[in-house]
Parts: structure tokens; sequence; C-alpha cells
């Protein structure tokens, strides 16, 4: 059955996206009733209207720069504007093709545009959430990072590239790339690659790192197994730098030699501890009496 004028005519008024024909000199020749709705204006008012006036100079140049397509293969482009419209700013993404004669060349344009106003203000809250989450990972103690079941760093903080010192053209691509030779370091991947294979959170451990400019620090970490139909396919953690605590640590374990088989002459009651004494100075042991050295 032969399709008639009317019925085309009939299918384009009724679709709610925007079609419009425009000429070659960027007028339009023919619009449909979703596009004179959304600018509030009739259908003879928009008749010989430049096409796209866009709100900002800025998106000239982009449309200018994408519309050179219709003049040449694959004489099509997308586009999108920005246009006052009686609903307010709306975000119009158009799909342009040209018309063509028997000889390729283009005769006019048909465009057929989606308000995608709802889809940005979408993505601009998203990437404001996302900033805002940012913003509390970055300011709390901890450093997160993600990396592959091979060990391929697919995120990490930028505290953590600050922390080791990380260049743009460092050749270093993975986390173990900045382990040293410490035999600690052997315990730390082990408890790793067990997380991989079984699936299974194992418990904190440390790391002896160097960092780019040849300092080396301590870290802690707290890692989780992603697990996505009974396989890992990423570990996610976070580390805290414990560096100063490990040097502490060191002092104390020097301490204990130190002091190890002094015996004070007073009586037993009146002993004091040389190290609990320092132990009391660097706070580790909140429920000792204050003492004094």
């Amino acid at each position: 059955m032969d399709t008639t004028d009317a019925e085309y005519r009939d299918l384009v008024e009724q679709q709610q996206d925007l079609i419009v024909r425009i000429s070659l000199e960027g007028r339009l020749e023919f619009t449909n009733t979703a596009y004179s709705e959304l600018l509030g204006k009739s259908k003879d008012e928009l008749a010989g209207s430049v096409f796209m006036p866009v709100t900002s100079e800025r998106y000239s140049d982009v449309i200018a720069t994408q519309m050179t397509k219709l003049f040449r293969p694959p004489y099509a482009c997308i586009v999108e504007q920005w246009l006052q419209t009686r609903a307010g700013l709306r975000c119009i993404s158009w799909s342009i093709k040209s018309v063509l004669d028997a000889k390729n060349e283009p005769l006019a344009l048909v465009a057929t545009g989606r308000d995608m106003t709802p889809l940005k203000n979408g993505q601009k809250a998203l990437r404001k959430r996302d900033e805002e989450l940012m913003l509390l990972i970055e300011s709390g103690s901890r450093l997160y990072y993600a990396h592959t079941p091979d060990h391929r760093t697919t995120y990490a903080s930028p505290r953590i590239r600050t922390l080791l010192k990380c260049t743009h053209n460092s050749k270093k691509r993975s986390w173990t790339d900045y382990l040293t030779d410490n035999p600690v370091n052997a315990a730390g991947l082990e408890r790793t690659l067990r997380a991989v294979s079984t699936g299974k959170r194992e418990p904190p451990y440390r790391l002896e790192m160097e960092t780019e400019d040849g300092n080396r620090i301590w870290i802690e970490v707290n890692e989780i197994p992603v697990v996505k139909d009974k396989k890992t396919v990423a570990i996610v953690g976070s580390l805290i730098d414990i560096t100063e605590r490990m040097y502490v640590d060191e002092g104390l374990a020097e301490a204990e030699i130190l002091f190890k088989g002094v015996r004070p002459k007073e009586p037993q009651a009146a002993r004091r501890s040389p190290l609990k004494a320092i132990r009391s100075i660097f706070g580790r042991d909140e429920g000792a009496e204050e003492e004094s050295v």
C-alpha cells in the first residue's frame, strides 16, 4: 500500500523528537510541532529563521567545525546545542544528515533533535557527588588504591602518588615496582596472592617501599578482594604511612636491649622500669600512671 504525503506528515508531526529541514544557507525550511512548541513560536515565525542560534560563542566554533562533515563523507554529524526555550535553557543533541543529489552534492540538511537536559543535569550532579566523595576520601589518614589480580594499578589516590614521589615520566607501572628487597615484603606479597586465589580477606600487613627519590618508607596495608562469579577480579584497599611509628618501635626495641639486665638497688615495690617510662613518653601505655625518668 502506498503511503501518502499526509501520512508521512502525520508520522513526523507525532514525533516527540525535534525534526527540522535546513537550507544550505542555514535557514529553517521546515519544523515539526515538537520544535515549534519547545521554542514557543509558530511554524510561520520559525520559517526562514537561522538554525542553531547559539547562546555563547564558545559553542559556535565547535558546531561549525562539526558541521563541515556535512559537505564531505560521511555527510553526517552529531552536535549539541544549548538553546534558550520557553522552558529555559535546554541542551539539544542534534543528529544531522545531508540530503544529496545524484552527484552526491548536498541539497539541504535534515536534523533530528532530542532534549538531553535531564541527562546533562544528572551527569553534573554525579560529578559533584564524585568530587565531594573524593574530598572526603582524601581528607582522611588512609590512602586508597585498587589493582588487578596481576598487580596492575587501576587506581591510586593522589596522595599515594605524592607519598611515593611519583612523576609523569616514571617507568614504574605496578605497585610492586616500589617494593624494596626487605624480606618482610615477601610475606606481604604472599598475603595478596592468597587473597586473589581464595577471594577471602587477609589480615593487615606491612611493607617497606622505596620512593622515586630514593627514600625508604613503611606502610600498613589493609585490603579486600573483589569477587564476581566466584572469581577475584580486583583488589581494593587502603594504606597508611607508618614510617614514624616504625622508627619509634625501633627506638623502643633498642631501649629495651639497652636497659635489659639493669636492676635498681631499691626494694622491689619501689622499682621503676626505665622502659615503662620511655613508653609513657611516647604515649604507648595509656593505662600506666604518669612517671618521670
